[in-house]
């Protein structure tokens, strides 16, 4: 018989076989990953948090494919309203840094009680931000996706959709605050295990929604946002059940959400440049969606679809670099600095294979990928051109994005947020904006302005990643 897996709450010895290392990261099993062999605690946090971002991109993916069944303004109304989000994940993963770099930290150092403490803060003050940027953005939905450009049949067709995203992004903000806690934690099955939960049931929802299927009303692309809704917020209450009834790493209590205002200042001081930082890199995206408005709603659709597919190949990427994160504030914590960035080596090397594998089957698809989601010729030539085009860097975008998170996971996010201004906002915008423009490009000046933009800052970041600055950052 094969050997029992040990609980999730038991400290267990670091395992010696591949499958066997599989199954405890999927069980969630303790381990103290500022002891455990690096190969193993890469893998060991990588499996759970990978699995995590692949069931979020996958949502991204169906979410599009549904919607499209619509047509290309609603599509469209996909496109613009979730760049428009993208303004609020800015602020959610911008505190979820602080989130993670903190409860890291604080569990490297052995000290639970702490990281529950700042854990409760930190919800705390995610409730507040979610439900001010909510009441204000939906409010203004309409003029919004105005200010975006697009046409008045687009803002008619979009506006509730929009409404509804918008007000009720304590769902989504949440996830982020909350999961960012677990992988602070260690616990990253847990928030592996609420967005496979979360996007399940947005999954089958959405068409349920969208389409009328049985007893569901059928609301077209409004349906979407309901599903999404509905789907996050059942996730949340999954989240708040294992914070606050189930044991684990980081274990809340009531007193643990009463306002204590030098937590706060400490979260605010260390997430204010992470949400600069997401917010600079979000915004980039707004801009470029702005300029790719001027030629209709046909390329926006087509944009829309080649990004949500480039999402699903970015997010299980993303859940490396986390990986990669964790371990840094765990062993900086730990007082072990040199481990630390063999855990970012490790991290990079496996991150960029896999991306530059991804790349290569997106450039010689791109045509087969795109017609999942399309039958209309124009959207679909849009669309396979800007998977080309972006798919170009994929070994620099796991890269830059590992290099970042190293500098989050220490603490030190104004690294990124000087990195992100650089080359997005005086480069990326710009550049896009010159070869579509004045350049005579059209849309693909915009779509070689990502690449571009990625090369750029994944140099920049391995100069300030080998001066090792970030290994004294205090938390």
């Amino acid at each position: 018989m094969s050997e029992p897996l040990p609980s999730s709450s038991e400290p267990v010895q670091p395992p010696t076989s591949f499958w066997r290392a599989v199954g405890l990261a999927l069980k969630g099993a303790h381990f103290d990953y500022t002891a455990v062999p690096l190969d193993r605690a890469v893998l060991l946090l990588a499996v759970p948090m990978v699995l995590e971002m692949i069931m979020e991109s996958l949502f991204a993916v169906v979410d599009v494919f549904w919607v499209s069944r619509l047509g290309k303004n609603a599509v469209a109304v996909i496109g613009v309203t979730e760049t428009l989000m993208s303004l609020v994940y800015a602020v959610a993963i911008g505190i979820s840094f602080a989130a993670t770099a903190i409860v890291a930290r604080r569990i490297g150092e052995k000290d639970p009680k702490a990281a529950a403490e700042a854990a409760g803060q930190i919800i705390l003050l995610g409730f507040v931000v979610s439900g001010i940027l909510g009441a204000v953005l939906s409010w203004f939905a309409a003029d919004i996706l105005r200010l975006m450009g697009t046409g008045e049949e687009i803002v008619a067709l979009g506006t509730r959709f929009a409404q509804l995203m918008l007000g009720g992004n304590a769902t989504v903000f949440l996830i982020f605050l909350i999961n960012a806690i677990f992988r602070g934690a260690g616990d990253a099955t847990i928030a592996m295990r609420t967005l496979w939960l979360a996007n399940a049931l947005n999954i089958a929802l959405g068409p349920c929604f969208i389409f009328g299927w049985g007893p569901f009303p059928e609301l077209g692309v409004t349906g979407a946002a309901v599903a999404t809704n509905i789907g996050r917020g059942l996730g949340v209450c999954y989240q708040v059940w294992h914070l606050t009834a189930r044991p684990g790493r980081v274990r809340l209590h009531l007193a643990d959400f009463r306002p204590r205002w030098d937590l706060l200042a400490d979260i605010l001081r260390t997430s204010a440049s992470g949400v600069a930082q997401l917010f600079i890199s979000t915004t980039s995206w707004v801009g470029l969606v702005k300029i790719l408005a001027l030629f209709g709603s046909t390329v926006l659709a087509g944009y829309t679809i080649a990004i949500r597919v480039i999402i699903f190949a970015l997010m299980p990427a993303w859940g490396l670099a986390n990986a990669g994160a964790t371990l840094v504030g765990q062993n900086l914590g730990a007082a072990k600095p040199e481990r630390a960035e063999q855990a970012v080596r490790m991290a990079t090397k496996y991150n960029m294979l896999f991306l530059g594998l991804v790349g290569l089957v997106f450039i010689a698809a791109a045509g087969p990928i795109v017609s999942l989601f399309t039958d209309e010729p124009e959207v679909h030539a849009h669309a396979v051109r800007a998977l080309w085009v972006v798919s170009l860097a994929f070994p620099l975008y796991a890269a830059g994005m590992c290099l970042e998170a190293t500098f989050n996971g220490a603490g030190d996010t104004w690294t990124p947020t000087r990195l992100n201004f650089f080359c997005f906002w005086l480069g990326q915008v710009p550049l896009a904006w010159v070869l579509a423009v004045p350049g005579g490009l059209g849309p693909s000046g915009v779509f070689i302005a990502v690449p571009a933009s990625y090369v750029a800052l994944s140099a920049w970041a391995w100069v300030l990643f080998r001066r090792g600055e970030w290994k004294t950052k205090q938390v």
